[in-house]
């Protein structure tokens, strides 16, 4: 393949990169991140390989956003394809109105939150998109709320693919007797994680052998432990941030997965529990559970902010860990095309697509 494409995307993420290497590995790219670094998110920072770059410039608060602005914008000389993996900056805004008019460029991104509150601003900054000669949803919800809103542009779906091999290969370290559910993640309401820990109070007082286990940046957790009861606080768990590379070892030590989150654009936690073999029980706010989670086969998708459903999702794998067992087995055989070599290879054919 001749083409020659350029990604711009915000910050040099453990799971991009992964895909990115893979890509690399395949086609000529090159990848420009807006900053090195995020500082919600301490990922251990790592080289930069050769066709990854940062661009300087500086970012400004905008309410609970990060808004960049990049100077000088990059140049793409040569360049076949960009691929633009940021909305919400001035950085993008300026590229996808100004130097990108004259070539041909794609949108990669989540799905779009719907909020009424800003929808000027919403209606606004995505505007350009119907511009673009296709877009590409990080999953199959977010490629349908896309197609729904820009109908007469290409469509396409590459979810987030990163490296599972750690997770497949790392031996199982769960403790018999017992049946312990994980979440990985920061600790705020918008991830579930009150309602994660109602529903586990409740679930101990019919199933004492249940216990939880909490990875992630501690955020809010301490006013939402305050509201579990003695019985269920004993059961808890709380390891703390850890890196990339010990995530592995504490999937291991788990029997199922929960992520109950209120909105989540993607969610790579999911991949990695495919990964690790474990069941998955995710909300319907969970963008990647509408590509991962096979309803009873390798898991099981709950209404958002409902903690009796996922309550009676949990109860039904604590009174059959039997069934556990059995869906792990099915999100092992799964991990296998989840893999970023099966990304790279998708993103191949857009190109082909595109640039044909």
């Amino acid at each position: 393949m001749d083409y020659k494409v350029a990604f711009v995307s915000v910050v040099p993420s453990p799971y991009q990169r992964d895909l990115f290497r893979a890509l690399a590995a395949r086609a000529d790219i090159s990848v420009h991140y807006l900053e090195s670094a995020a500082p919600d998110s301490p990922w251990p920072e790592r080289p930069l390989a050769a066709y990854e770059s940062i661009l300087p410039g500086f970012w400004l608060p905008l309410g609970s956003a990060r808004v960049h602005l990049n100077w000088p914008l990059p140049r793409f000389p040569g360049v076949d394809l960009v691929v633009m993996n940021t909305l919400m900056s001035f950085t993008a805004q300026a590229l996808m109105r100004g130097a990108l008019l004259k070539m041909r460029w794609l949108f990669w991104g989540e799905r779009l939150q719907a909020r009424r509150k800003r929808a000027i601003l919403h209606n606004t900054l995505t505007s350009p998109l119907g511009r673009a000669a296709g877009i590409v949803g990080i999953g199959s919800l977010a490629e349908r709320g896309y197609r729904d809103r820009f109908p007469h542009t290409k469509h396409f779906s590459i979810p987030y693919y990163c490296d599972l091999r750690p997770f497949m290969e790392t031996p199982k370290a769960r403790v018999r007797g017992t049946l312990t559910f994980l979440f990985c993640g920061q600790m705020i309401a918008r991830k579930g994680v009150d309602l994660l820990l109602q529903a586990f109070d409740g679930l101990v007082t019919r199933h004492p052998q249940a216990r939880l286990l909490l990875v992630g940046r501690e955020a809010e957790l301490p006013g939402l432990l305050a509201a579990l009861s003695p019985e269920g606080r004993a059961r808890v768990q709380y390891e703390g941030f850890q890196p990339p590379e010990r995530l592995p070892a504490y999937f291991a030590r788990a029997d199922v997965f929960v992520l109950p989150s209120r909105y989540d654009g993607w969610g790579v936690v999911l991949n990695q529990a495919l990964g690790a073999g474990l069941p998955i029980l995710c909300s319907d706010g969970v963008g990647a559970g509408y590509d991962l989670v096979e309803k009873g086969v390798n898991g099981e998708v709950f209404a958002a902010g409902d903690s009796g459903s996922l309550l009676r999702a949990m109860e039904r794998l604590a009174a059959r860990p039997e069934r556990a067992a059995a869906q792990g087995e099915a999100s092992s055989r799964k991990a296998r095309e989840w893999l970023p070599e099966k990304g790279a290879t998708k993103w191949l054919e857009v190109f082909d697509e595109i640039l044909k």
